[in-house]
């Protein structure tokens, strides 16, 4: 252990005192308070403060994701340049404990750099708000939607396998089948009619209504608010582009079943703009004890054309679930995952490439990472011959990539989302735990059979 720290501060001083490192440095200490002051966002204190956030996080992974890669390659590949090595691999030090110290090292620098900078933006989205002198209602803004975080549930999935049976029996007795499905299989159909029948679950039309029932609603304080928040599609647009609609929100049972339960019961009456995201704040005194809350949504004749809301984001329930500085420091600790990766993939490409090469291999990688999302959703629209071929090649090796999209800490922060400890520890044991481990592995094979020198007579 005593060799192994030992290399991890002799690499830590090393990268310290690299040109690119101090430039990297000087950079975000400068940028980003002034970031805080120039950036406006939509004119709103909250919209300040997001795109802050947004920006600021963004700037900071990217740089010191580029920062990682530089130094975990160049610490090993200009020890083998400059010989150095020499030197090193002539004490009492194994090869794998060089190549964990490089690696601890960098981590080291990580750390350290994450920590200083990721305060600075923590320190700046605190202090905004005062220093802009904010009003009561604003703060009030902020503390229910971006200094917080909510925890979201959606409608859940209705089951609609009977119906959808029983619907292609009356298409097929009736002889309606071929004519509107001609040239497709029981398998295709089947899909087609529940895509079908998901979908009128999700749409009322003129005088109609829907109702959603939750379960498991947790807000952490009784005496504030929790959120309904939704978006419109229609079939027909008004006139006047809005829904007038009427919402309730309670413990429907009561009704339903007759029981004497009691809790709060509250109706709102809103004209809202289509295709739009929206929000209601509710008291949390809507929710049951036992976590029930019931959403009813009324289309009003007026709008005469059918409300539908879609399956992704149409409608959920939002309510406070922790507090923003928890959810900052676990999106702290996601950037440490992802750079943790990195530093792996940078001392494994330095241990049979030059340095160049090394450097071009991780940022194809990393980038790759970066819209692993996009890529995959991309060849899923393929014609089915090539998207086999992409299903039996590509897809597995980029699947084994890491997905940096999926894990990105302004995802949660900016809407104010509850970055959980689950999905926290996820993203540690794919990108560190399995992935960076794989690749240490990787790295220490290659290494050991690598010939540092060769002896001459």
């Amino acid at each position: 252990m005593h060799s192994i720290w030992a290399v991890a501060t002799n690499t830590l001083k090393q990268a310290l005192r690299m040109k690119i490192a101090l430039v990297f440095i000087i950079l975000l200490l400068v940028l980003l308070p002034a970031m805080g002051y120039k950036m406006t966002g939509d004119g709103t204190v909250k919209g300040r403060l997001q795109t802050f956030v947004s920006y600021g996080l963004s700037l900071t992974s990217l740089l010191l994701c580029l920062l990682t890669i530089i130094v975990s390659i160049y610490t090993l590949t200009t020890d083998l340049k400059q010989r150095q090595i020499y030197t090193v691999i002539t004490k009492p030090i194994r090869r794998w404990q060089l190549l964990v110290g490089k690696l601890l090292g960098v981590i080291l620098l990580d750390v350290f750099l994450l920590c200083l900078f990721c305060g600075l933006i923590y320190a700046i989205t605190i202090y905004t708000p005062k220093y802009l002198e904010s009003s009561d209602d604003e703060m009030a803004q902020l503390r229910n939607e971006f200094f917080t975080a909510r925890a979201s549930l959606s409608p859940p999935e209705v089951e609609v396998g009977d119906e959808v049976e029983k619907a292609y029996v009356r298409l097929k007795q009736s002889g309606r089948l071929d004519q509107l499905y001609r040239g497709l299989t029981r398998k295709e159909i089947i899909a087609r009619l529940t895509t079908q029948r998901k979908f009128a679950n999700r749409a009322a039309g003129p005088g109609r209504g829907l109702l959603w029932e939750f379960e498991n609603v947790k807000p952490t304080d009784p005496n504030q608010s929790i959120f309904i928040r939704f978006k419109y599609d229609v079939s027909v647009n008004p006139p006047d582009l809005q829904v007038h609609s009427r919402w309730s929100v309670g413990d429907y049972r009561k009704f339903r079943d007759a029981q004497p339960i009691k809790t709060l019961f509250e109706e709102y009456d809103r004209s809202d703009a289509i295709r739009t995201f929206h929000e209601i704040e509710i008291p949390a005194g809507v929710v049951a004890e036992d976590g029930y809350l019931a959403v009813g949504f009324l289309n009003l004749p007026l709008n005469n054309t059918v409300v539908m809301f879609p399956p992704e984001d149409g409608l959920e329930v939002l309510y406070k679930a922790d507090t923003f500085g928890a959810n900052f420091v676990r999106a702290a600790l996601l950037i440490l995952m992802r750079l943790i990766f990195l530093a792996a993939l940078g001392v494994l490409a330095s241990t049979f490439l030059s340095f160049p090469v090394a450097i071009l291999f991780c940022l194809v990688i990393f980038l790759t990472g970066t819209v692993s999302g996009f890529i995959i959703d991309s060849f899923d629209y393929l014609s089915a011959d090539v998207g086999a071929v992409y299903s039996f090649t590509l897809k597995p090796i980029i699947r084994l990539l890491p997905e940096f999209d999926k894990f990105s800490p302004t995802k949660f922060l900016v809407p104010a989302r509850l970055l959980s400890w689950p999905l926290l520890a996820k993203a540690t044991l794919f990108m560190v735990c399995i992935k960076g481990f794989l690749l240490m592995i990787f790295a220490l094979i290659i290494f050991s059979f690598k010939e540092i020198a060769k002896v001459i007579v």
